[in-house]
């Protein structure tokens, strides 16, 4: 199930509230999940229900699930969660580029001072004095 710009279609189960097939459609078309689920909703209670019913164990059935959706893996790798849409909650990109170049502004400065300490004499002088 590949779409011409490389993605597959997988289920989500860590996001899912029965398998994480509505999840996956979500995330494949770029949708909000909770959209994904209100339409299957809608279809299955306005009598589509059957074919709602079959197609979704189908898709449970046949779609793997993501790789790299582990509960363990998401929580490690979430130190900035950037938003992707105007709406939804967390950190703007512009607002997550900024903390991640101020990290790195500061990281810089501290290897700078450690560079400077290390090619200093003194440095020199305290481990020829600790050799002693």
């Amino acid at each position: 199930m590949s779409k011409a710009s490389g993605r597959t279609l997988y289920r989500i189960p860590q996001s899912g509230k029965i398998a994480g097939v509505c999840a996956g459609i979500a995330d494949y078309f770029n949708f909000e999940t909770w959209l994904v689920r209100v339409a299957a909703a809608s279809i299955f209670l306005l009598g589509g229900g059957g074919p709602v019913l079959f197609i979704y164990i189908l898709l449970w059935v046949i779609l793997d699930a993501k790789p790299g959706t582990e509960k363990s893996d998401c929580k490690a790798h979430k130190d900035i969660e950037i938003k992707q849409k105007v709406w939804q909650a967390g950190e703007p990109a512009k607002m997550a580029l900024r903390d991640v170049s101020d990290k790195f502004k500061a990281l810089e400065v501290r290897l700078q001072k450690l560079e400077r300490h290390v090619t200093s004499g003194t440095f020199d002088l305290k481990q020829e004095i600790n050799n002693l």
